[in-house]
C-alpha cells in the first residue's frame, strides 16, 4: 500500500494512477460517444438535475465555443471583427448543428457549478481532510502537478488560439479605427466568459489524477473522469450539453511542448489546429518556409521570435559557417561566437570539443548558448555550470 503524509493513501501506487492520467490527457482519436453520453446523464443526476433534453456532437473547442456563444445569445458580438469573414460559415455550420435539437432554442442556464465545481471542492475537502496540509501537497506532487504544467499550457494555448481566431485581436494594426477597437474588446469579453464554461474533459487530467490516487472519485466525480476518458472539452446547460471531439493529432517535443515541423502540432476534425516549433506559436503557412531558408532569409525575418525558429531549424552551426561569422574569443575552453540579429539581442555560443574521443578516434564539436554579455569562452562555459570564470577550473574535461 502506497504511503502518503502520515496516513495510508490508496491500494493503487501513484505512478500507476499517473501513468492512467498521462496518457487520458494526450488521448487522440474518436470520442467514445455512447460512454460519454452515459456519463454526462450520470453526472447530471448526481448533481440532482434532470437529464439533458439534447447531447449536441461538435468537432473541436472552436466549435463548441460557438455553440456556446449561440446559446447564450452573444454569438452577435463576433459580428463585424476582423475575421468575421471567416467565422461567419463556421457559426452557420455550428447553428445549424444546434437547430437539429429542439432543446437547443430553450437550453436554460449553464450548470458548471452543478456537475463539475461542486463535486470538485467536495472532493478536495474530504482529501484534504483526511490526508492533512502535507498530505494534500504529497499527494499532488506525486499525482497532479507531474501533469499539471503540460496539460494546462496545453488548455491555455487551446483558449487562446480559439480567441484568436473569434476576436482577431491580434490582427488589429496600430492603425485600427475606435469602432472597431471596441467591437474587438465586447468580443474578447463574451469569448472569455464562453470559454470559463467549459469543463476540459481530458485536460482536467491532473486534479482527476489526484483523487484517484487518494480513492475519491464518488459519485459526482467519477462520471467526470469518465467523460475525460471519452470525449475533449464539453459545455453543461440545464437542457443541453455540448460535447466535442478529441484531438485527431497531437505532436510534442520531449519537453511535452507542442512541436511539429511538417504540419499542425494539434488538429481537430473541424481543421482548427495549432501550428507550434517547439512550443513557439507559428503560422500555419510559415513552416513550410523552413525547408529553403537561407542566412539572408532569416536576417530578412522582421519577427523576432519567427527569425529564432528559423534559426534553431536551419541549425546555429551552419548559420554560423554560412554567415562567415567572426570568432569574438578564444582560450582553451573553446571559441566564443557572437551572431547579430537586428531588434533583438545577440546569440552569443561557445564551441567546445569534446576531449574523450569517439570509438572512431574523432573529436565532437558541441556548441553551447550562454548568455548574451558573455566576454570570453571560459566565462561561457563556466556559466553553463553555474560558475564564474575564475571558479571554473575542471580537473578533468569530457
Amino acid at each position: 500500500m502506497t504511503q502518503l503524509g502520515a496516513r495510508p493513501l490508496a491500494p493503487r501506487p501513484p505512478g500507476e494512477v499517473i501513468g492512467h492520467w498521462r496518457q487520458v490527457a494526450v488521448q487522440t482519436g474518436p470520442a467514445d460517444r455512447a460512454t460519454a453520453e452515459q456519463a454526462v446523464r450520470a453526472a447530471y443526476r448526481a448533481a440532482g438535475l434532470a437529464e439533458p433534453a439534447a447531447v449536441v456532437w461538435l468537432d473541436s473547442p472552436l466549435q463548441g465555443a460557438l455553440a456556446a456563444l449561440l446559446l447564450t445569445g452573444c454569438a452577435e458580438r463576433l459580428r463585424d471583427c476582423l475575421p468575421w469573414a471567416r467565422v461567419e460559415p463556421q457559426l452557420a455550420r455550428v447553428a445549424a448543428r444546434l437547430a437539429e435539437h429542439a432543446a437547443a432554442a430553450d437550453p436554460g442556464v449553464g450548470v458548471r457549478e452543478a456537475v463539475r465545481t461542486r463535486p470538485w471542492e467536495r472532493a478536495r475537502t474530504r482529501t484534504h481532510g483526511r490526508l492533512g496540509a502535507l498530505g494534500w501537497a504529497e499527494l499532488w506532487s506525486l499525482t497532479g502537478g507531474e501533469l499539471w504544467p503540460s496539460s494546462q499550457a496545453l488548455a491555455g494555448r487551446i483558449r487562446g488560439a480559439v480567441a484568436e481566431e473569434l476576436h482577431g485581436a491580434g490582427e488589429l494594426g496600430a492603425g485600427a479605427e475606435p469602432e472597431l477597437r471596441e467591437r474587438t474588446a465586447a468580443a474578447v469579453g463574451v469569448i472569455q466568459l464562453a470559454l470559463l464554461e467549459a469543463v476540459l474533459g481530458q485536460h482536467d487530467a491532473p486534479w482527476l489524477a489526484a483523487f484517484d490516487a487518494a480513492e475519491e472519485l464518488d459519485a459526482g466525480l467519477e462520471p467526470l473522469a469518465e467523460l475525460a476518458r471519452s470525449v475533449g472539452w464539453w459545455w453543461p446547460y440545464e437542457r443541453v450539453v455540448l460535447l466535442t471531439e478529441r484531438p485527431t493529432e497531437l505532436h510534442r517535443d520531449e519537453a511535452g511542448r507542442l512541436d511539429r515541423a511538417d504540419g499542425p502540432a494539434l488538429a481537430y476534425p473541424d481543421g482548427f489546429a495549432l501550428h507550434a516549433w517547439h512550443g513557439m506559436p507559428v503560422p500555419a503557412d510559415f513552416l513550410a518556409t523552413l525547408g529553403g531558408l537561407t542566412p539572408e532569409r532569416i536576417r530578412a525575418e522582421e519577427n523576432a521570435e519567427l527569425r529564432r525558429v528559423m534559426l534553431e531549424h536551419y541549425g546555429y552551426e551552419r548559420y554560423l559557417a554560412d554567415s562567415a561569422a567572426e570568432p569574438l574569443h578564444r582560450d582553451e575552453t573553446g571559441t566564443l561566437w557572437r551572431i547579430q540579429l537586428p531588434d533583438d539581442e545577440p546569440v552569443v555560443m561557445v564551441e567546445v570539443l569534446n576531449s574523450t574521443p569517439e570509438p572512431d578516434g574523432t573529436s565532437r564539436t558541441y556548441w553551447l548558448r550562454v548568455p548574451p554579455q558573455t566576454r570570453t569562452a571560459r566565462e561561457g562555459v563556466a556559466w553553463t555550470f553555474g560558475l564564474p570564470a575564475d571558479q571554473y577550473h575542471p580537473r578533468r574535461e569530457t
